[in-house]
């Protein structure tokens, strides 16, 4: 395939009003979810679409004032550059190209996953399959009926934790993952909540504030917490401490019980493989948006095949960044589990009140119609590429919205 286009489009979703979230020692705000799209055409005219998943804290080592339309116009301009009129074979090709020294490390990383996904896309329309054919190993039946955990819980009194997830159990999850750093009594009191709250659904803690918090939980208070998470038989702890911090995984692993998770923040492929091989995680979370697209999750998901770890995909975005992180899931074998974020309104859950975290409307609108979600799980589009149309309208409906997404104010 001979790649005539390549052009990205910073759009944001407003919350109105923004919504504050207190956490322990500050309070955090929220504006706006920020969003990436990435379209791809060749000189047959044909089109591949991908969400693109750099975060403003992943990119500020590159960009001063970085957000998610400075990385957009990196796309436009260095990458696109590098890439129009190629003659690519197949889509990790795509890994082999040289870009400018300017563009580099996990921008480089983040931009060519986009590339990769799209390019896929392309692939499987080209071929009239899904995806998942395209990535199966040839002696393998593609798992296209998964289940979901919901990504939701974000800094809320412990009741409303508990509220909250008793509404996932209720529209048929197989999890339910929050984000604890309410200060530790208050931790430790959700876990309590939480287990009283629900009879089948998996807990997960998804602890990232933990270790960015200016004034830390003591060593003490942590362990408390975690011996909480372990009592009641929590599926995983995910991020418990810096992700560059392989001793501390590996010291929480030997001493804590609880299963941990882990990789969103690596910086690609290789790093996924690295983390696991320290012997502390017991989830992987590569994701199609940051870890060379389906090129590189693939070789981390193989990895993962031959060893006692799961490779479940981190993904807190779009219904199309849940589609193609579905793809890669449905065809490996030994995983199953893909993470599903819960936002307000979500048209296609089935519950008496509203589980969601806050508005993403971009979320819903991206694509043409609806994922096939029923009782906690996705049945994955069978039509060719991704299976989805993506609905190019919300270029125009969802502006880029100049500043930050989110903001932390810290007591004090």
């Amino acid at each position: 395939m001979e790649i005539a286009d390549v052009s990205a489009y910073g759009l944001s979703s407003p919350i109105e009003p923004s919504q504050e979230r207190p956490f322990h020692g500050g309070v955090r705000t929220l504006h706006k979810r920020d969003f990436v799209l990435v379209v791809v055409e060749t000189t047959d005219g044909e089109r591949g679409f991908a969400p693109a998943g750099a975060s403003s804290s992943a990119m500020r080592e590159f960009f001063e004032g970085a957000s998610q339309q400075a990385f957009a116009e990196t796309i436009d301009s260095e990458i696109a550059d590098a890439l129009e009129g190629l003659e690519l074979a197949e889509p990790a090709d795509v890994h082999d190209v040289g870009l400018d020294a300017s563009v580099s490390g996990v921008v480089e990383s983040q931009a060519l996953s986009t590339i990769d996904v799209a390019l896929h896309d392309i692939a499987g329309k080209r071929r009239g399959v899904p995806v998942y054919e395209l990535l199966r190993p040839d002696d393998y039946e593609p798992t296209t009926h998964l289940p979901l955990y919901a990504s939701a819980g974000m800094y809320m009194a412990p009741e409303g934790f508990a509220e909250q997830a008793a509404l996932i159990e209720e529209c048929g999850f197989f999890g339910y993952k929050y984000r604890p750093g309410i200060g530790p009594e208050g931790d430790r009191k959700t876990a309590e909540l939480l287990a009283e709250a629900v009879d089948e659904t998996e807990l997960m803690a998804d602890a990232h504030t933990w270790w960015k918090l200016e004034e830390p939980y003591s060593e003490e208070e942590l362990d408390d917490i975690v011996a909480a998470y372990a009592e009641h038989d929590f599926y995983w702890l995910e991020e418990p401490v810096s992700p560059d911090d392989y001793v501390g995984y590996r010291t929480l692993a030997e001493k804590s019980g609880v299963p941990l998770a882990g990789g969103e923040s690596e910086e690609s492929p290789d790093g996924l493989i690295t983390l696991g091989e320290t012997g502390a995680v017991d989830f992987l979370q590569g994701d199609v948006r940051h870890h060379r697209g389906f090129t590189g999750c693939r070789a981390a998901a193989e990895w993962c095949q031959v060893r006692d770890v799961m490779f479940v995909p981190h993904n807190f975005g779009t219904w199309l960044g849940l589609v193609a992180n579905a793809h890669l899931v449905a065809a490996t074998p030994e995983s199953e589990l893909v993470e599903y974020p819960v936002f307000e309104g979500d048209p296609v859950l089935d519950a008496s009140g509203d589980p969601g975290m806050y508005p993403f409307d971009l979320a819903f609108d991206i694509i043409e119609g609806e994922p096939d979600v029923a009782d906690g799980h996705l049945t994955v589009p069978d039509g060719p590429g991704l299976g989805v149309d993506v609905d190019m309208d919300v270029v125009e409906e969802y502006p880029f919205i100049e500043g930050p997404w989110t903001e932390f104010d810290y007591d004090g």
